[in-house]
């Protein structure tokens, strides 16, 4: 799921992108090559497909992912799983209609919608989880939704640098500008879990109101399933590591050389930019779900 929700994040933020500069090439305002909006169509569908891969191994049985969609009436997650493709066929279409040569608005407000869409059957699979309250909040969708636009502008100021250059230097504001916000509305989450009080403690867990109880021992000589799906095993320092490579590489170092820069760089150093940055979005990722305090952890988290 690390990897599927920061590739097709950026895949869908690089899609609104290019809707954008469609419209703007559409009421004259700029020129655009054709390439542009066909090459970028590629890379969407490169990533959301990678991503997808990706996102059925986190399945018990990944053959039987297809029904995954039936619950679509209750799950965020099957309404994501049906989603997805159809943000993909869409984009499909909307490429192949530049390539034609006969962009489409309709074709374009149809992918830009999905794109959005997606942003929220993503946040909400976790947002919706009310047991967890690091996750069960409004800021879950408006987080993925911030940094996939972060990574996926990022990624538009690569590929304008290739054959667009005169959309890079607006290209590379917005994209500090994204950068900014998400990092401030993910610190905001950041904080607000720090403040949170655990409905459920060890003392209420087994009935015993001293004040201090530390667990010895998980009531087993092993690891379990509980113990493989529900916690990470890191140490706090480790956790502590991978939360400051996620401010570092995801928010720091390319909100720094865009800074210094002004996007006037070439299109390899700003493509290794965004991968600089992908690489800090796993890390956010991975302590994104590392967060989400599971009560059954108060039995399994320590081992004898």
């Amino acid at each position: 799921m690390i990897f599927f929700t920061t590739l097709a994040g950026a895949a869908q933020g690089l899609l609104l992108v290019l809707v954008g500069i469609q419209f703007s090439v559409q009421w004259r305002l700029a020129q655009a090559p054709q390439a542009l909006f066909t090459v970028g169509a590629a890379v969407i569908l490169v990533l959301s497909a990678i991503g997808l891969v990706a996102a059925t191994f986190h399945l018990g049985r990944p053959m039987r992912a297809w029904r995954s969609a039936a619950m679509w009436r209750t799950s965020w997650l099957s309404r994501e799983v049906i989603v997805l493709p159809t943000f993909m066929a869409a984009v499909a279409v909307w490429g192949g209609l530049h390539w034609l040569g006969t962009p489409s608005t309709a074709a374009a407000i149809i992918a830009a919608v999905l794109a959005l869409l997606l942003y929220l059957c993503t946040g909400m699979i976790y947002a919706a989880v009310k047991a967890i309250k690091e996750w069960a909040t409004p800021m879950t969708p408006v987080n993925y939704a911030l940094l996939g636009l972060s990574s996926g502008l990022l990624l538009s100021t690569a590929l304008t640098a290739w054959l667009a250059p005169h959309f890079t230097p607006l290209l590379a504001k917005l994209t500090l500008g994204a950068i900014v916000v998400s990092a401030a509305t993910r610190g905001a989450t950041l904080w607000r879990n720090l403040r949170l009080v655990p409905t459920t403690t060890t003392q209420t867990a087994i009935g015993v109101r001293h004040p201090k109880i530390n667990q010895k021992a998980q009531g087993a000589m092993g690891g379990s399933f509980n113990t493989r799906e529900f916690f990470h095993g890191k140490t706090p320092q480790a956790v502590q590591t991978i939360r400051w490579s996620a401010v570092v590489l995801g928010f720091a170092i390319p909100a720094s050389v865009l800074l210094i820069t002004h996007g006037a760089s070439s299109a390899i150093l700003l493509a290794l930019l965004f991968i600089v940055q992908w690489i800090g979005l796993l890390a956010e990722r991975w302590s994104f779900f590392a967060e989400g305090q599971h009560p059954q952890n108060l039995y399994y988290r320590s081992r004898s």
